[in-house]
């Protein structure tokens, strides 16, 4: 049986993993105990009872594969070399290494029982703050500014940003509809605003911030694709911005047996999770026809129009979709019922469940 590694296994990883599972001898390597909902991270940072849904073990994604707990220190045609040491050798390779993202959006810890407990003594830094200054306007950081607006309605909470607007690229109404429900909710936001630094306090601290009066302030910006283990050059060489140049096919470029996805490749696509998954979708395509002796026929193709849901709680967000009639702006209850609503649990409930 072929041998299929999967260096990674966040959103699109895991799903590569699984759907391969019964196809090939897998083996989905990453240094966390479990899979991170990160979607579900905001929430589980002012919910507690809901901090558990954002995490999944490992232990309950692969019928007959295997889960090694390690990072990849280099990759080469032939395989990965891990940090501690280990070799494997593999006939395919699949690159689904992700990005880093400032807490709480993306956990430091890598075992679920220390990354709950980081949310928790957030929380209750958070729970003692009044005033609550988020640095950045995008997605992460609005919806932040949501979920602590639902559960404490009273506190103040600011939004900086030093770009001119929200969600730029995206339709005028879209962008409207946002600053509408913004300001119901009584979210502060300043846009065009560049702060002379940041606090000397460490973000998710309740404490003298000594910036625009707050007591607490978390970071909402900052994505760092996770390529390290690339930069020896020994599979490809890295773009200018540390990504990895793919085929049509998401094949890494000058190999038909290595695949890359996520927010690691050098496409145009957002760092968003629904993207890795269709990456995913096309590299299982062409991994199958190739496990079964068949040329892979599947190809990527970045969409043009942009698409998004932004839930701000389970009361409010605005979203942005593709239709047959090109891109549409999307109700609230749309938002609510495809992400808003459990922050999609259920559908990772069950990818992990053998």
């Amino acid at each position: 049986m072929h041998r299929v590694l999967v260096v990674g296994g966040g959103y699109g990883g895991s799903l590569v993993a699984k759907s391969l599972d019964t196809l090939a001898d897998v083996t989905l390597i990453d240094p966390r105990e479990g899979f991170v909902n990160a979607a579900a991270s905001l929430r589980a940072l002012t919910r507690p009872d809901f901090a558990p849904n954002a995490f999944f073990p490992f232990a309950s994604l692969l019928a007959r594969g295997r889960v090694v707990r390690d990072r990849a220190l280099s990759v080469d045609p032939g395989g990965v070399t891990l940090t501690s040491g280990a070799r494997m050798d593999a006939d395919f390779v699949v690159l689904a290494t992700g990005s880093n993202y400032p807490f709480p959006a993306k956990p430091v810890s890598t075992g679920i029982a220390e990354q709950l407990d980081d949310l928790r003594a957030t929380h209750k830094e958070l729970a003692g703050a009044g005033r609550v200054l988020i640095v950045g306007a995008g997605p992460v950081g609005l919806e932040l500014a949501g979920e602590i607006k639902e559960v404490w309605p009273d506190k103040s909470v600011l939004v900086v940003d030093r770009g001119p607007q929200l969600l730029p690229g995206f339709l005028p109404e879209v962008r409207a509809a946002l600053h509408r429900q913004l300001d119901a909710l009584g979210i502060e936001l300043r846009l065009g605003t560049v702060l002379p630094a940041l606090p000397a306090i460490e973000p998710g601290r309740c404490g003298p911030v000594g910036v625009l009066a707050a007591d607490i302030w978390f970071r909402a910006f900052g994505v760092q694709v996770n390529t390290d283990y690339l930069r020896d050059g020994r599979l490809t060489p890295l773009s200018p911005q540390a990504t990895v140049p793919v085929t049509e096919r998401l094949n890494v470029r000058g190999y038909e047996h290595v695949y890359a996805l996520g927010d690691i490749v050098d496409l145009p696509d957002p760092k968003m999770a629904s993207y890795a998954q269709t990456h995913a979708e096309v590299i299982v395509r062409n991994l199958a026809a190739q496990l079964a002796g068949e040329q892979p026929e599947a190809v990527y193709v970045p969409p043009v129009e942009r698409r998004i849901l932004l839930p701000l709680g389970t009361r409010a967000g605005v979203g942005q979709l593709p239709t047959p009639a090109g891109v549409a702006a999307a109700d609230f209850a749309t938002v609510y019922e495809r992400k808003g609503r459990d922050l999609f649990t259920a559908r990772f409930a069950e990818r992990f469940t053998v």
